[in-house]
């Protein structure tokens, strides 16, 4: 992990910021296939793994979620994790980082889930 990913991620639990946190991907991937590990995930927010196409979640300790990272209303990327929700940045659209499913804007139809395990401290999909 970079030395900038580190220390975004300490300040944001250190201070219980919910941010988002884009990750860099070859940094957190292993060669089992490693989403991300389960400590740089923050409690209460999440992370957007862009080119994994997902957003993995921790809406309280210990409980993780994987969404797919494309707004169901027009498949645009989601953009970050903010005040419990997932936002989208084309029309205004927000999902539960609990659930996945729309609390404002167009989007009538939740992220869908993703299967996933955790195994050694970190996330894989299924």
């Amino acid at each position: 992990m970079s030395d900038f990913s580190r220390r975004a991620v300490l300040a944001a639990a250190s201070v219980g910021v919910t941010a988002t946190l884009l990750v860099g991907e070859a940094d957190e991937a292993d060669a089992a296939g490693a989403l991300i590990k389960t400590s740089n995930v923050p409690v209460g927010g999440g992370v957007i793994l862009a080119r994994r196409g997902v957003v993995v979640t921790q809406p309280r300790a210990g409980h993780f979620h994987v969404f797919s990272a494309y707004c169901t209303h027009a498949g645009c990327l989601v953009s970050q994790v903010a005040n419990r929700r997932i936002d989208c940045p084309c029309h205004g659209s927000q999902f539960s980082i609990a659930s996945g499913a729309p609390v404002a804007g167009p989007a009538s139809t939740p992220l869908p889930e993703r299967s996933f395990k955790i195994a050694g401290g970190k996330i894989y999909l299924t």
